[in-house]
């Protein structure tokens, strides 16, 4: 089946040419535009999307609060950001308003469609480097206290399950903390997993801005 994608962007050319990207995949269809988030969200209450190309500066609703109410609504599609710059600041709100990662709109073909399929399939597209200047470059806006975290959710994780929360926020891929921790990477994978279960989270990304959030890590990347 398809991967069913909708575009939101008040530039008609830039829907333009992505729907010409998508168009020739044989494993994604462009079933929905919209120019701003109102019409998006009406949009989505009729058609059945997977994963939403969501602008965040845009007229009427901004691309952050529309991917929020997106989130909030049970069986979602997933909510890929697009920005202009790189670190936009309005990348980190879309992260915490539940978007599955963040990617430039000038980024290449081949690494726009891979985000796509990998955000369809459950995965972050937040590269780790990115991950940790994108949190090192807001960490003004997060808790410094130094004080023992406040989550619930986390008195519930083992220790080992807490070690590799600290390293994913620290920007490590699955492959570096099974490298660090001397475990296979479907190890790492089935422990990210639990993490999401536990904290109730969407994916890794929200992982990591839990853990600056509640003061489990530093910017800079070290663990309280």
């Amino acid at each position: 089946m398809s991967i069913r994608v909708m575009l939101v962007d008040d530039q008609v050319l830039l829907r333009t040419g992505f729907r010409m990207v998508l168009a020739a995949q044989p494993d994604m269809e462009v079933v929905a535009e919209a120019g701003d988030g109102v019409e998006a969200l009406e949009v989505l209450r009729s058609t059945a999307v997977d994963v939403v190309l969501m602008d965040v500066r845009m007229p009427k609703l901004d691309g952050v609060e529309t991917t929020r109410r997106i989130c909030s609504q049970p069986d979602a599609p997933k909510v890929l950001i697009l920005t202009t710059f790189d670190l936009d600041e309005y990348a980190f709100s879309g992260l915490k308003a539940g978007a599955s990662g963040f990617m430039l709109k000038d980024v290449p073909p081949a690494e726009l469609l891979g985000a796509i399929r990998s955000v369809h399939s459950g995965d972050a597209v937040v590269a780790p480097s990115t991950t940790r200047r994108l949190l090192d470059r807001f960490s003004p806006m997060l808790p410094s206290s130094g004080k023992e975290p406040r989550h619930k959710g986390l008195e519930r994780l083992t220790e080992r399950e807490r070690e590799v929360m600290m390293l994913v926020a620290q920007g490590l891929s699955n492959g570096e903390i099974a490298a660090r921790l001397v475990l296979s990477e479907a190890t790492v994978k089935t422990h990210v997993g639990r993490i999401l279960t536990k904290l109730g989270l969407r994916d890794r990304v929200q992982v990591v801005v839990l853990a600056y959030e509640t003061g489990l890590v530093r910017a800079g990347g070290g663990a309280v």
